[in-house]
């Protein structure tokens, strides 16, 4: 953030002020973009080699696909003078690739693993003696369908706000694991139907389960 503020604010100053003072042939603001740029794709490229932790990864590719290339490099008071000038991206494409790898495979396994937790705490609520939360008068887990779907959209939406095509791989992935996370459940929930009939709250329950396939529909 420092590294960018401090390129966009001297930039602005050398393309406003700066620039005018030299003969044109000098290409004083492409001189000063290029080494600017150089330090910060190699201040991106040394963190990148480094161990990083998902949150991390995903901040720096926000950097090279959005923040970088969109926010600082299409600035009004910038724009017309560094499309001029060559300056690529932060990152080789095989490294911001083998990011983006990492980062999906980390999301996609966080995705699955909260699926899991959800559906353990759901059963757990089965067996309590406890009758299931209502929903516009009707018996549903909001645990359940609502915490799974938001999981998943919350999980697409970050991936498409590094990149449409990160966003997409996502996607993919996550619509693998939708379905064995509902294979789980229905085995799960026909476990209970043949084991616990003379469960106090057997019935709301039932119906519970049965509005959620709403939701997940």
């Amino acid at each position: 953030l420092h590294m960018g503020k401090t390129m966009k604010e001297d930039l602005t100053v050398v393309a406003k002020y700066i620039n005018k003072l030299y003969p044109p042939e000098f290409n004083v603001f492409s001189i000063y973009a290029e080494l600017y740029h150089n330090f910060f794709a190699s201040q991106a490229k040394k963190n990148a080699e480094s161990h990083l932790e998902n949150k991390d990864i995903y901040l720096l590719l926000s950097w090279v696909h959005n923040f970088y290339p969109k926010d600082m490099r299409k600035d009004h008071a910038l724009a017309m003078e560094l499309d001029k000038v060559k300056l690529g991206s932060l990152l080789p494409s095989s490294l911001s690739k083998e990011l983006e790898n990492k980062y999906l495979e980390s999301e996609e396994v966080t995705v699955k693993n909260s699926l899991s937790r959800c559906l353990d705490k759901e059963i757990q609520r089965w067996k309590e003696d406890k009758e299931p939360e209502k929903l516009n008068g009707h018996f549903q887990s909001e645990l359940l369908g609502i915490f799974v779907i938001q999981s998943i959209y919350s999980s697409q939406k970050r991936a498409e706000d590094i990149s449409q095509a990160v966003g997409e791989e996502l996607s993919c992935r996550l619509l693998k694991e939708l379905p064995a996370f509902l294979r789980s459940y229905r085995d799960a929930f026909e476990d209970f139907k043949e084991k616990s009939k003379k469960h106090r709250y057997y019935k709301p329950i039932l119906i519970a389960n049965i509005n959620n396939c709403w939701n997940f529909r």
